[in-house]
Formats: structure tokens, sequence, C-alpha cells
């Protein structure tokens, strides 16, 4: 069906933030259940004592947040490619949802910056010993190797020579570098501590996005509403009276309106041609003297659509 211009952008606009989505989604999704099943992680779930560690919560986190984002784009994506009102209406409410607790969870992150910066260098204390100990796990691996390229750092202790896994470790930047990097425990909580308005900044920029995603989402399920909306038609009619005498030269002319009667009369009452339309209101009477009759020529039926 046809949209409008502003219909279209919100289409491919909507198209594009989802496929970005997606792939976020998939990575959270994915990690988290390797996390969660790979031989070298199965056990500490299944430990009792250790359901309530840091490194369990995060992998559940991971999880929920993978799969909410990915129902989030089924239904966003079907909604814009096929233009389905119904699943705009859903994908709106979802997303509504999600941008809510992003925000919540970036406010509280602020206000509790010092414990979210301990519980994130737990976690990632407790990758880096599960990498160890399940001898060189890839996605494990890999995962460090993205935290410590992002954060500059190296290992537990941040000495290349002593580490077991120095290989995850960015190249070092200068000759001081090659035997002593930070250690990312430390640069994780100093992130948390120096850098929270940055983090914040993080935050409320991904929930500025989710919300452009929902006006577009709303602004394509208004034109799509409108497209399919059916048009509307005003039928023209005309019915034409005719006159019986001539009109003299020098005559009047009367006019019937829906309005209280106000009269005007001029000199030379010589003749007077009356054109009344179909009002049983109160009318206003006007004689113009010196006046030709306006004839109009009569119209055919007509359909003319308004939208």
């Amino acid at each position: 069906m046809a949209l409008d211009g502003c219909g279209l952008v919100c289409k491919y606009t909507l198209f594009i933030f989802n496929l970005i989505f997606a792939l976020v989604g998939f990575a959270f999704l994915g990690i988290g259940l390797w996390l969660r099943f790979s031989d070298g992680t199965r056990g500490i779930f299944e430990i009792e004592a250790l359901n309530s560690s840091v490194f369990v919560t995060a992998v559940t986190v991971l999880i929920a947040l993978g799969s909410v984002m990915l129902i989030v784009v089924v239904f966003g994506d079907y909604g814009a490619c096929n233009e389905k009102r119904c699943a705009l209406q859903v994908f709106s409410a979802l997303l509504t949802l999600l941008m809510m607790a992003e925000v919540a969870v970036g406010v509280i992150s602020y206000s509790n910056k010092d414990a979210v910066g301990l519980n994130i260098a737990e976690f990632y204390t407790s990758m880096y010993t599960l990498y160890v100990t399940s001898r060189g796990d890839p996605v494990i691996g890999a995962t460090l190797t993205f935290i410590q390229s992002m954060l500059h750092c190296c290992g537990v202790t941040g000495v290349p020579l002593v580490e077991l896994a120095k290989h995850t470790c960015p190249p070092p930047d200068g000759i001081w570098e090659q035997i002593k990097m930070d250690s990312c425990p430390g640069v994780i909580i100093s992130v948390f501590d120096s850098k929270a308005e940055l983090v914040m900044g993080i935050f409320v920029g991904t929930g500025v996005l989710m919300f452009i995603a929902l006006i577009c989402s709303i602004i394509l399920n208004r034109s799509l509403r409108l497209a399919n909306s059916p048009a509307q038609y005003i039928i023209l009619t005309q019915s034409t009276s005719v006159l019986a005498n001539p009109i003299p030269q020098h005559g009047f002319v009367s006019t019937s309106y829906a309005y209280p009667v106000v009269s005007t009369s001029y000199p030379n009452p010589d003749h007077v041609v009356s054109t009344t339309y179909p009002n049983p209101d109160p009318v206003v009477s006007t004689s113009h003297p010196y006046q030709d009759p306006v004839v109009f020529t009569p119209l055919s039926a007509a359909n003319i659509p308004l939208a």
C-alpha cells in the first residue's frame, strides 16, 4: 500500500534499528547460553551455594536480555516490512517497557556506582578463572580479549610475564607496558568511579535511540491506519427552477438565507423576482434595484473524494 514520505522514512529507520538490535541480541543470547551450558561453566550452576554469585546473575541477565531483544526485533521487523499495525503496536509496547527498564538500570547503576563496579570486577575475575581452568575455552577467551582491548588492560595482575592468559591481552603501548600494564579489575572499578557520568550517558543515549524507534513506530502505525481507511465522498446534486416570466431591466431581486429577517427596500418597485432556497428558517430579504439575475448552469451528480 502507498505510504507518504514520512511513513517510508520511519519504515526503513525501523528496519535498520531492528537489524542492529538483532545483532546485539544474538550476541547477548549466544554468550549467555554458552556460559550457561559449556563444559567449563556448567558446574557453577549446579552448585547451590554459587547460585547467587555475580557470575550466575550476569549470565542469567544476558540470556533474558538477549531473548527479550530478539522478541522485540521479531515484532518490529514483521510489522515494518509487512506493514502490519497489530505487530507494530506490540513492538511499541515491548519497546516502551524495555526503554523504561534500561533507563531505570542506568539510574540505579549511577546511584550505586561503587557496588556496580565491584560486581563487574568480580564477574571479570570469574571469567578469567574459568578461562584458565577450562584450558582455554574459545568463547570465554574471545570475551576476555574484547573486554581487555576495550579497557586496555591485561589480566588480573597487569604483568604480561606472569599472566596465564597473556595472549588475550592487547598489544602494549611503549616499553613500560611490556613490563607492567593496568590490571582489568582495577580499571573496571576506576571506570565506574571516575567515569560514572560517561556510563550514565551511554544508558541515556541508548534510551534516546529506543525513543526514536518508538516515535517512528507510532508514525508508521498512523500512516498505515490512514492508508487503510476507506475514501470519503461528497455527492453534489442540483435542482433547477424555471423562471416563468422574463426579468425586467430595472427589477428587484429577493434572496432568502437562513438568518433573522432584515429587509432593505429601494425605490422603483416595478417587478420582483424571488429566488427561495429550501430552508424553513427565518430569512433575510434584500431588494436591489438595477440588478440583473444570476443564472447558474445545471450540474450533474459528481463524486469528489475527500481523502
